[in-house]
């Protein structure tokens, strides 16, 4: 939760090849308070059933600038034995054959004290969207 001196961040994945949630996204959080200044890890989580990451680390205060990093290739790797067998049960196009084209998603955004910043990351095997969400 934000508060007047620190900003939020929250984030939720989904896959929009198959349209739902991804499940099991390691994503790590970090930091810094300027743009000259080191990042600093603050540690992460992983998406529930939802695709939502419900506790990333708080921010420090002077926090100015997030990155999170989404791992998103084993999440394709183990997806594609789920998706090649929802296909054999239904009349489903074939989506994937192989893991994602991108291994890992970097996002870097400027942040303001007392703000909260919903980032959802929209993702397939061959692209990603990302926005501010609300």
């Amino acid at each position: 939760m934000s508060t007047a001196t620190t900003a939020s961040v929250s984030t939720h994945i989904l896959d929009t090849s198959i349209g739902r949630p991804a499940e099991g996204v390691a994503i790590s959080l970090a930091a810094r308070s300027g743009s000259d200044a080191e990042w600093v890890s603050l540690g992460g989580s992983a998406t529930d059933a939802d695709g939502r990451c419900k506790d990333l680390p708080a921010l420090p205060e002077g926090t100015t600038h997030v990155r999170l990093d989404f791992e998103v290739e084993q999440y394709f790797t183990r997806s594609i034995k789920t998706v090649k067998q929802a296909e054999a049960q239904q009349d489903a196009p074939r989506v994937r054959d192989s893991g994602a084209f991108f291994p890992e998603v970097a996002i870097t955004f400027a942040v303001n004290p007392g703000e909260h910043y919903h980032v959802p990351l929209l993702l397939n095997p061959f692209g990603y969207s990302v926005y501010r969400g609300s």
